[in-house]
This record gives structure tokens, sequence and C-alpha cells, in this order.
């Protein structure tokens, strides 16, 4: 069997340092598309050196980016990386992301699970830095293929919307080139860039970034419920359910209420085609 589930969860953990500089911030926030109007003072936190503040889904490309998708070449894991899909991503803040830092990410398969057709693997990174903890992320990755061997199914956690009208609804363009400028955060799979490799791959074009959809969406939540402070964000989750292309426009859904914003979004051009779902902020 390709994936040997106790092996890889018994694995040693892997070790490494980063390092960020405002710079990498900056490009990070300007990759989401902060910055428009450039002038706008609530834009300005996300560009302005001065008064620059941290996403804390920036956790997700801090160093080289997607530390935890090491997790593939861990012991017990032998996989077709054609078969594997992003499904997932979590981030929970143990304080604010400081503008520029070095640290130590440790990274794990935290779970694997059965889902009959797929697997589904847990990889886990805890970054600390000199004064203690700074982040825990969560990539759960769909391996297709691999399930089937009578393994743990794994925990449900499915949202499903409010039975209300949302009392927040946004919507961020895409600009056309935004996946070329978010990916020199450091995902470079062609996928996002290169159309014959798009096409190749199933895609009329180059599609966005999930990561991208998921820091565009955490910052239409603080800047539309948090009132701009990013230090309010506990924690942040969504499961990927479908592809944005650049030049498209995502419709932001929020619910909110007891210290959450619960979170849906759509790709308003395909008539409100699932983007991110089982999205859930929680909030100081």
């Amino acid at each position: 069997m390709p994936i040997d589930a106790a092996k890889a969860v018994a694995a040693e953990p892997r070790s490494a340092e980063i390092g960020w500089t405002r710079k990498d911030v900056q490009l990070y926030h300007l990759g989401l598309g902060a910055g428009a109007p450039a002038t706008d003072p609530d834009e300005l936190r996300y560009t302005l050196e001065s008064r620059l503040h941290v996403l804390p889904s920036f956790a997700t490309v801090a160093g080289a980016g997607m530390a935890a998708l090491g997790g593939l070449s861990a012991p017990g894991i032998d996989v077709d990386l054609a078969a594997v899909l992003h499904g997932g991503q979590s981030v929970t803040l143990h304080r604010p992301i400081p503008v520029e830092g070095r640290a130590v990410t440790t990274s794990r398969v935290a779970a694997v699970y059965d889902k009959g057709k797929a697997a589904v693997l847990v990889l886990r990174s805890d970054t600390a830095d000199d004064d203690g903890p700074l982040w825990t992320s969560d990539a759960r990755i769909f391996v297709r293929g691999e399930g089937g061997w009578g393994g743990d199914r794994g925990p449900s956690d499915r949202l499903y919307p409010p039975a209300r009208e949302p009392e927040c609804t946004v919507e961020r363009a895409v600009r056309e080139d935004q996946a070329l400028l978010y990916r020199l955060s450091g995902d470079w799979n062609p996928l996002h860039a290169d159309p014959e490799f798009a096409r190749a791959a199933g895609f009329e074009r180059p599609i966005l970034h999930g990561l991208c959809s998921y820091g565009m969406t955490l910052k239409a939540v603080v800047d539309t419920v948090l009132g701009g402070d990013v230090t309010r964000v506990r924690s942040y989750r969504t499961r990927f359910t479908g592809v944005v292309y650049p030049g498209e426009t995502l419709r932001v859904r929020m619910w909110t209420g007891d210290g959450r914003v619960q979170v849906t979004v759509t790709a308003v051009e395909r008539d409100d085609a699932p983007v991110l779902a089982d999205t859930l902020v929680e909030h100081s």
C-alpha cells in the first residue's frame, strides 16, 4: 500500500528555520489584491511599511511557503503527485505575526484518514520563534485512489450556512495578473501561469491559487467585520471546493455571532459556483 498510515504518523517531525521581512509581507498582501485604492488608509495597513500589520493567513507562505507539504515525502508516504489535491487549510494563531521575524517550523503528518476512494493526509506545522509559539497550520491533502484500507474516516467538520440572510456580503475582483503576482510568494506551480500546462491539467486556462482565495477571504472578513484589526483573528479554516480564474469576482457571504464568522465564497460570473466552503473565522 503506497500509504502506511501508522508509519507516517509515527515518523519523526522535521524542523527547518524560516525567515521573512516586511517586503515579503507587503508582496503577499499585494498578491491578495491589497492596495486598491492605493491611497486608502485602510489599504495602507497592508502596503506601507510605517503602518504595516500582518494578515494571519501569511502563515501559509512565511519562509518559503507550504512547508507542511514536505510531509508528502515523509516515511510511509509514497504517492503520485498527479493524484494530490489541496483539500483544506487551517491556521491557529498563538499571537500576532510580527512584521519581520525568524522562526523554526516543525512539520509532521498529524493524521491519515480513509475516505474510501481517497486518503486524506493532515500535514501539520508548528511555528515558534525565540518568544514562543506563533502559529499552527494544518494542510488537508486529498490523495485520490489511495483509500479503502479500512482506516479511520476522520471527524466531520462540515459547516452549513445558517438559515438566514448573511449579515455581510462583499464582492472582491480578482485581477487578471493576480496569480502571476501571488506565485512570487512561493508557489511556483505552472498551473497558475502556463496556459499549455493548465490545459493539459484539464483547465481552460491558468487558475488562481486556492491559498490566494483563502487569503483574500480572510482580508474581506478582517476589513468588513473585524474593523481592520488583524490581531483579533484567533483561527481560520476552510475547505477548497472549486477553482477561480483570474479576472473573475469572488462573492463573500458572512454570518456573524458569538466570536465566529461563518463564510461561503462563490464565483459570481459562473452562477455562484462554490469556491470555499466550511469556512470559519474565530475571533476575539
